[in-house]
């Protein structure tokens, strides 16, 4: 098992890591709206999505990954509302890959986030 750290993302808000990496695999902590020096971003579905893909995509390059090998994600939602608009950026990240997802709503994310997404990927 090989802890996962890299400094193109925010670091982690408590005793976790950014990711982890086993057998072939890594599995990325969910990432929400904080920049690189920790600071939430507005409140903006827009704004807060494309940056936690940002960040997603920065913890797995780190991890010799990709979003092009991502298998699974999750993501949660403080608003079932925010569903479409999330939906479509997610799809221009992932662009023709589309890995297997779940999608939830949540009463209150760290940070009073309103977007959070984790990934499983494929290393190498």
């Amino acid at each position: 098992m090989e802890y996962v750290q890299t400094k193109n993302a925010p670091q982690a808000i408590g005793p976790y890591s950014q990711a982890v990496s086993h057998d072939g695999l890594v599995y990325t902590s969910g990432q929400i709206a904080l920049t690189l020096d920790g600071v939430m971003l507005e409140n903006d579905i827009v704004i807060q999505t494309e940056q936690v893909l940002k960040n997603l995509e920065a913890v797995l390059l780190e991890a010799g990954s990709s979003m092009s090998q991502v298998i699974k994600t999750n993501i949660f939602l403080d608003s079932m509302d925010d569903f479409a608009i999330v939906n479509g950026i997610y799809e221009k990240a992932f662009g023709n890959h589309k890995p297997a997802r779940a999608t939830v709503a949540v009463q209150t994310l760290p940070k009073n986030a309103l977007v959070e997404i984790d990934a499983i990927a494929i290393v190498g």
